[in-house]
Protein backbone atom coordinates (compact mmCIF):
# COMPACT_ATOMS: atom_id res chain seq x y z
CA UNK A 1 0.00 0.00 0.00
CA UNK A 2 1.63 3.47 -0.54
CA UNK A 3 0.66 5.88 1.70
CA UNK A 4 0.55 9.56 0.86
CA UNK A 5 -1.66 10.57 3.56
CA UNK A 6 1.41 13.01 4.96
CA UNK A 7 1.32 14.75 1.13
CA UNK A 8 0.29 17.89 -0.28
CA UNK A 9 -0.98 18.38 -3.93
CA UNK A 10 0.59 17.45 -6.14
CA UNK A 11 3.23 15.50 -5.08
CA UNK A 12 -0.25 12.99 -3.90
CA UNK A 13 -0.10 11.94 -7.84
CA UNK A 14 3.46 12.42 -8.64
CA UNK A 15 4.20 9.76 -5.65
CA UNK A 16 1.17 7.69 -7.55
CA UNK A 17 2.32 7.77 -10.76
CA UNK A 18 5.96 6.93 -9.88
CA UNK A 19 4.25 4.00 -8.24
CA UNK A 20 2.22 3.00 -10.99
CA UNK A 21 5.29 3.66 -13.44
CA UNK A 22 7.02 0.69 -11.55
CA UNK A 23 3.97 -1.54 -12.10
CA UNK A 24 3.38 -4.04 -14.55
CA UNK A 25 0.29 -4.05 -15.99
CA UNK A 26 -2.96 -5.00 -14.55
CA UNK A 27 -1.09 -4.99 -10.99
CA UNK A 28 -3.15 -3.15 -8.40
CA UNK A 29 -2.72 -0.09 -6.15
CA UNK A 30 -4.18 0.84 -2.98
CA UNK A 31 -2.98 4.45 -1.81
CA UNK A 32 -3.94 5.53 1.32
CA UNK A 33 -5.04 9.66 1.04
CA UNK A 34 -6.13 12.26 3.56
CA UNK A 35 -8.35 15.28 2.33
CA UNK A 36 -11.00 15.96 -0.21
CA UNK A 37 -8.74 17.74 -2.43
CA UNK A 38 -5.91 14.89 -2.66
CA UNK A 39 -8.76 12.61 -3.28
CA UNK A 40 -10.38 14.25 -6.12
CA UNK A 41 -6.94 15.16 -7.68
CA UNK A 42 -5.50 11.99 -7.59
CA UNK A 43 -8.66 9.61 -8.37
CA UNK A 44 -8.95 12.76 -11.46
CA UNK A 45 -5.45 12.10 -12.97
CA UNK A 46 -5.68 8.07 -12.68
CA UNK A 47 -8.48 8.02 -14.67
CA UNK A 48 -6.94 10.78 -16.99
CA UNK A 49 -4.09 8.25 -17.64
CA UNK A 50 -6.46 5.56 -18.17
CA UNK A 51 -5.85 3.29 -15.36
CA UNK A 52 -9.29 2.09 -13.62
CA UNK A 53 -10.15 2.99 -9.60
CA UNK A 54 -11.57 -0.15 -8.53
CA UNK A 55 -12.79 1.12 -5.39
CA UNK A 56 -12.84 3.92 -2.43
CA UNK A 57 -12.72 3.12 0.78
CA UNK A 58 -13.66 5.35 3.71
CA UNK A 59 -11.09 4.57 6.61
CA UNK A 60 -11.80 5.28 10.05
CA UNK A 61 -9.35 7.92 10.73
CA UNK A 62 -10.71 10.23 7.49
CA UNK A 63 -7.96 8.99 4.99
CA UNK A 64 -9.46 7.28 1.71
CA UNK A 65 -7.81 4.05 0.31
CA UNK A 66 -7.99 4.05 -3.36
CA UNK A 67 -7.67 0.89 -5.14
CA UNK A 68 -6.12 0.87 -8.79
CA UNK A 69 -6.21 -1.19 -11.45
CA UNK A 70 -3.18 -0.23 -13.59
CA UNK A 71 -3.93 0.05 -17.49
CA UNK A 72 -2.25 -2.38 -20.40
CA UNK A 73 0.12 0.29 -22.33
CA UNK A 74 -0.78 -1.14 -25.82
CA UNK A 75 -3.36 1.21 -27.33
CA UNK A 76 -6.42 -0.36 -28.50
CA UNK A 77 -7.05 -1.98 -31.99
Amino acid sequence: MLDITHEKCPMTFVRTRLALDGMAAGSLLAVRLMGEEPHRNVRRSVLALGHIVLAEQAEADGSVVLTILKKDPTPAG
